[in-house]
């Protein structure tokens, strides 16, 4: 399988989140091998998108001459497109989110309905590409903090894909915490052998991935005993 992974964090390969996109992809190879690559959105030049819309006429193509023409190429020579950052703001990152913006050129001004709502034609066939979303946060609940950016991820992919979504997320960048670390990343290989496996993880296991490692209470005294 060909996957492409948009690594959001300004943070690159020392995110605390890519510390678990690497788990899921060992896990990934470790059913079958896989083609990997991962960009590090910071290090690219993607301006961002000025709504001209001359990509969604004609004969498409953004009038923007960046990198991300090679990016738009990757995305559509893979069968996963993985997006693995950290919770800004109850979000992306601004630089992912300049590069999500800049996918208009897959698609067309013309409309069509799907479901209760429009969205506009593409222009290739994506039939055979998935999505999933990794995303780590340094609070130490999931509630009331990824909502917003697994509803528009839900939207951006027609309501496809696999959302995995981790509190408590600095954890894995701390030696002192791999006792907890260690067995929360080793569910995380199972869950990426599932995926290349069968194409689904068990909800259960998702749910115990996604679940606080150590009790919010205590993350959060731990947490605030280090800036005080």
């Amino acid at each position: 399988m060909r996957i492409l992974v948009l690594n959001g964090s300004p943070k690159r390969d020392r995110s605390d989140t890519m510390v678990v996109t690497r788990a899921f992809l060992e896990g990934m190879n470790e059913a079958a091998p896989q083609d990997v690559k991962v960009i590090d959105v910071i290090d690219k030049h993607v301006e961002y998108c000025t709504g001209c819309f001359s990509c969604m006429f004609g004969a498409g193509g953004c009038v923007i001459e960046d990198d991300m023409r090679g990016i738009l190429e990757d995305i559509l020579s893979s069968d996963l497109l993985l997006l693995s950052f950290p919770l800004y703001c109850y979000g992306m990152p601004a630089p992912l989110k300049a590069v999500i913006d800049r996918v208009l050129p897959l698609s067309s001004m013309e409309m069509q309905k799907s479901g209760e709502r429009y969205e506009h034609v593409g222009r290739n066939d994506l039939s055979g590409l998935r999505y999933m979303m990794i995303c780590g946060c340094g609070f130490p609940n999931s509630k009331h903090n990824f909502e917003a950016v697994v509803m528009q991820f839900r939207l951006l992919f027609h309501g496809s894909g696999i959302a995995l979504t981790m509190p408590e997320c600095p954890m894995f960048n701390a030696k002192a915490a791999e006792p907890v670390t260690g067995p929360r990343l080793e569910l995380v290989r199972r869950a990426g052998a599932q995926f290349a496996s069968g194409g689904a993880i068990d909800e259960a296991l998702m749910a115990e991935i996604c679940s606080p490692m150590i009790p919010e209470e205590v993350y959060a005294s731990i947490v605030n005993s280090g800036v005080k």
